[in-house]
C-alpha cells in the first residue's frame, strides 16, 4: 500500500510541475506546435507504459493463479491420501494423526490469527517438510498383507511426494517478485506523461482533480501488481479454505 500511494505521489507531482512549468515557459513554448510534438511524445509514452503495466498486471495475476491451483490441488491430494491410508486398516491410525497436524501447522503458519513482521512474505519458506517425511517413514515401516493394503500404501506414497514436490514449487513460486527498477521505471515514465498533461492543462480546481484521479487509478494498477506478486499478505490473499476444508474431512 505504501508504495502505491509513494507511485501516485510522484505521478501527481510531475502534474503539477507541469502547471508549474506554464508560468516559467515563454509563451512561444507553449505553442500549437509544441502541443503536437508533446502529445505524440506523450501518446508513445502512454502506449509504451500501458504494454508494461498491462504485461505485469497479467503475470501478477498468473502467479497468483498457479499458487491458488496448487493449494487447491494439493487439498484435494491430502483428502484423497487420507482415504488410501484408511482404507489400509487401523494400522495407518498413526499416519494420518501426524498428516492431521502437519496440514494444521501449515495452515497456522500461512494464515495466522495475528498478523506480524514474520508472518505474509516468506510463509513458505518457514514451512519445513518435517511432517510429510514423518508420515512418509510411518508409511514405509508398514507391512502390507495383502494386494489392497499394497496397493493403499502405493498409492499413499504417490501423493506424499506429490505434495512435497507441490510444496517447493510453491516456494520457488513465491519468490517471483516485482524488480525495483522495472518499477521505478514505470513511476518515471507516468511521471512524464503527466508533466505532459500539467503542461497544457487550464489552472483550475477540477482540471487538477481529474489529474489527481487518474494519478491514483494508475497507482492503484501499481498496487494491483504488487498485491497479487504477494498472495500470502496484504489485501489480496490466496483463500484457506481449501486446506480447511481438507483438514476437516481428514480421519473421518
Amino acid at each position: 500500500m505504501s508504495i502505491a500511494l509513494v507511485s501516485a505521489g510522484c505521478i501527481f507531482s510531475g502534474a503539477l510541475l507541469g502547471l508549474g512549468l506554464q508560468k516559467l515557459l515563454p509563451a512561444h513554448h507553449l505553442n500549437k506546435e509544441t502541443q503536437d510534438v508533446v502529445k505524440l511524445s506523450a501518446g508513445m509514452i502512454a502506449t509504451l507504459t500501458a504494454l508494461v503495466l498491462g504485461l505485469l498486471v497479467s503475470s501478477a495475476k498468473s502467479s497468483f493463479d498457479t499458487m491458488n491451483a496448487g493449494i487447491v490441488q494439493s487439498s484435494a491430494k491430502i483428502i484423497l491420501l487420507d482415504r488410501a491410508l484408511a482404507r489400509y486398516g487401523s494400522e495407518t491410525k498413526p499416519v494420518r494423526e501426524q498428516l492431521k497436524r502437519s496440514i494444521s501447522a501449515t495452515i497456522d503458519v500461512l494464515w495466522p490469527t495475528a498478523r506480524t513482521d514474520a508472518t505474509g512474505s516468506g510463509a513458505f519458506e518457514r514451512l519445513n517438510g518435517t511432517g510429510l517425511e514423518l508420515a512418509l517413514n510411518e508409511l514405509n515401516a508398514l507391512t502390507p498383507q495383502n494386494e489392497t493394503q499394497r496397493q493403499a500404501v502405493a498409492q499413499a506414497q504417490g501423493m506424499l511426494g506429490d505434495l512435497s514436490q507441490t510444496r517447493w514449487l510453491l516456494i520457488e513460486q513465491e519468490q517471483n517478485q516485482l524488480p525495483l527498477p522495472l518499477l521505478l521505471i514505470l513511476v518515471f515514465w507516468l511521471a512524464l506523461l503527466f508533466v505532459s498533461f500539467g503542461l497544457f492543462a487550464p489552472r483550475n480546481v477540477t482540471a487538477l482533480t481529474v489529474l489527481l484521479v487518474g494519478a491514483c487509478a494508475v497507482s492503484a494498477a501499481i498496487f494491483l501488481v504488487l498485491e497479487l506478486s504477494k498472495p500470502l499478505e496484504g489485501v489480496i490473499e490466496l483463500s484457506s479454505a481449501p486446506l480447511r476444508n481438507a483438514l476437516h474431512h481428514l480421519g473421518e
